[in-house]
């Protein structure tokens, strides 16, 4: 099965279906990993905050798999926003992953309440590193519209991808229309919404039409609408069954009904990313 590739505004390419490790242990990650290279998946999505880029490093090494044919994703964690210690801690990761230049660099959380609200200069700092060939493609997480309008405007550089928690039942219909309107793609964390679609009734009886699971309907669902995802499982066949989605199609009434399960703020599993402001 064939993942597609979606055009980044800068000229390269990625993966439209990845593998995420947010909390996988980092003396599991090498084999989880490895597991998915198994699977077909080539986009592997960590972060500095997750504590594996090790293990991922570690499963590219032995994986045999050419660099070409992976595409690789890290986030700059929020302890390291001031422009010496993200350009320090880049290496870092490149030195941990193994890597000469990942594929796209993030910043995780804008922080809007610390570091005297200036994530621009953290935005800058990536931009130095893109030049730099550290990275081949810089983008955000986490970004509301202001903070996406704010370091465009200032800088003049495009992120690629704004990473958000998009889901059935937060759609987060302001930041896509937000990445739209500036040409960004969309990448969806959480995007089964931590498993809770699992028990949801809309979602179960279109798996059911389908016959599909009820995982393999939404990330249909987010394929369909043009979002880039990376489910995470440690278990391996469901590692297999989150990959086979590109084989189906759903109907426009399904979407349709999909569409309907968003509840809002309310559906929101994760922080709001205009007051998170945790730095570990």
């Amino acid at each position: 099965m064939t993942v597609p590739n979606i055009a980044l505004p800068d000229g390269t390419s990625i993966p439209q279906l990845g593998f995420g490790v947010f909390q996988v242990p980092p003396e599991d990650t090498a084999a989880t990993v490895a597991q998915a290279f198994e699977a077909g998946y080539r986009h592997i999505d960590t972060a500095q905050m997750y504590g594996n880029e090790a293990g991922v490093g570690e499963a590219i090494r032995t994986s045999g798999l050419a660099r070409d044919d992976l595409y690789v994703t890290t986030k700059l964690n929020n302890s390291f926003h001031r422009p010496d210690d993200a350009r320090r801690e880049i290496d870092a990761s490149l030195e941990k992953l193994g890597l000469d230049q990942v594929d796209l660099f993030l910043i995780h959380w804008p922080l809007p309440t610390q570091y005297d609200g200036d994530f621009v200069q953290t935005w800058r700092a990536l931009i130095e590193a893109q030049e730099a060939g550290k990275t081949r493609s810089i983008g955000v997480s986490n970004f509301q519209p202001a903070h996406l309008d704010r370091i465009v405007e200032e800088t003049g550089v495009v992120p690629v991808v704004n990473q958000v928690e998009v889901h059935p039942f937060f759609t987060n219909e302001d930041v896509r229309a937000a990445n739209q309107r500036h040409g960004v793609l969309t990448e969806a964390w959480s995007p089964i919404a931590k498993g809770k679609v699992m028990d949801d009734d809309t979602i179960g009886e279109i798996a059911s039409l389908v016959g599909r699971t009820p995982a393999q309907v939404t990330l249909r669902w987010h394929v369909q609408r043009g979002d880039i995802v990376f489910p995470k499982s440690m278990n391996p066949d469901r590692m297999r069954q989150n990959f086979e989605i590109f084989d189906f199609e759903l109907e426009p009434t399904h979407m349709s009904a999909i569409d309907e399960l968003d509840r809002g703020e309310e559906g929101r599993t994760g922080p709001n990313p205009d007051t998170f402001d945790w730095i570990p």
